[in-house]
């Protein structure tokens, strides 16, 4: 069979690593909700399906590799009663979830590893738990190759702080002992990609860069980057948020990526925000000039 990755909810991260295999000969297909997306997608190479609306055990029969990375709601994850049969009727040589380092909860400022219980503190995290679990249930009964990949900050182009900063909007909100993990959007490339080529079944790895940093650090640098003033300090306290924001300061710590490195012989693009956000910008220039 040739090497056919069928993306579940083709996403942010997807649409990434979608790129690289094209370019590596890769067949890929993917789902998206709406029309209006599928167009976006026209010229990519990619073989996009609307869902729901079509039938997924026919696509699934074609892929040799699948990646879960549409996220869960009330009801669970979207795909998994409408694919468990066919999956464990034939099983993919390699099947990844994208979950999120949301599911450790708060550690005051910690450190995590994949070894650290779950314990999150937002309705968002513990949905992301109850996934997890469903998936890994589906994968001991049927024993399929289940990859668990929990996420940090995702960043890359169009999702960085410049725009906010260029428009006057950017804010550096202080919480004492805040810090998050983040990670770019072409490293969650490679490191999938590394897994496919290295396979451990069971596996769960941390994405995340080498360098946590509390959120005003890093809107600092962007200003500096840009050479623009930096946003004055704004009080957590004073902050006006909407709820999902405000969940994001719910939870503080620093996760541990040594797996990703050890395990998969992963050598991180950009291993801290400074190196991310200096080729974003460059990149910004370079299609500016175009």
């Amino acid at each position: 069979m040739e090497r056919t990755l069928l993306t579940l909810g083709h996403g942010y991260s997807a649409r990434v690593l979608a790129r690289h295999l094209v370019e590596r000969g890769w067949r890929v297909i993917g789902t998206t909700r709406t029309g209006e997306e599928a167009a976006k997608l026209a010229d990519t190479g990619i073989e996009i399906h609307i869902w729901p609306g079509c039938e997924l055990e026919p696509l699934l029969a074609q892929a040799s590799h699948v990646l879960l990375s549409a996220g869960p709601d009330a009801e669970g994850d979207p795909f998994l009663p409408h694919v468990s049969d066919a999956l464990c009727e034939r099983p993919p040589q390699w099947l990844g979830y994208l979950s999120t380092v949301g599911v450790y909860g708060d550690h005051a400022g910690g450190w995590v590893d994949e070894n650290a219980p779950l314990a999150p503190s937002t309705r968002r995290g513990k949905l992301r738990v109850e996934a997890e679990q469903a998936w890994q249930a589906l994968a001991a009964r049927c024993e399929l190759p289940l990859h668990i990949f929990r996420l940090a900050g995702i960043y890359g182009p169009g999702r960085g702080p410049f725009a906010k900063l260029r428009a006057g909007t950017a804010r550096r909100i202080i919480k004492p002992g805040q810090v998050f993990s983040r990670i770019h959007v072409e490293d969650i490339a490679q490191i999938l990609i590394a897994s496919m080529e290295r396979p451990n079944p069971g596996a769960v790895y941390n994405v995340c860069d080498n360098e946590p940093a509390p959120p005003q650090d890093v809107i600092a640098h962007a200003a500096e980057l840009l050479g623009l003033p930096v946003p004055p300090d704004t009080p957590f306290e004073a902050a006006d948020f909407s709820p999902m924001a405000r969940s994001f300061y719910a939870e503080s710590k620093k996760v541990r990526n040594d797996r990703i490195r050890e395990e998969l012989g992963v050598a991180l693009r950009y291993p801290d925000y400074r190196s991310g956000l200096a080729a974003l910008l460059k990149a910004e220039e370079e299609q500016a000039e175009r």
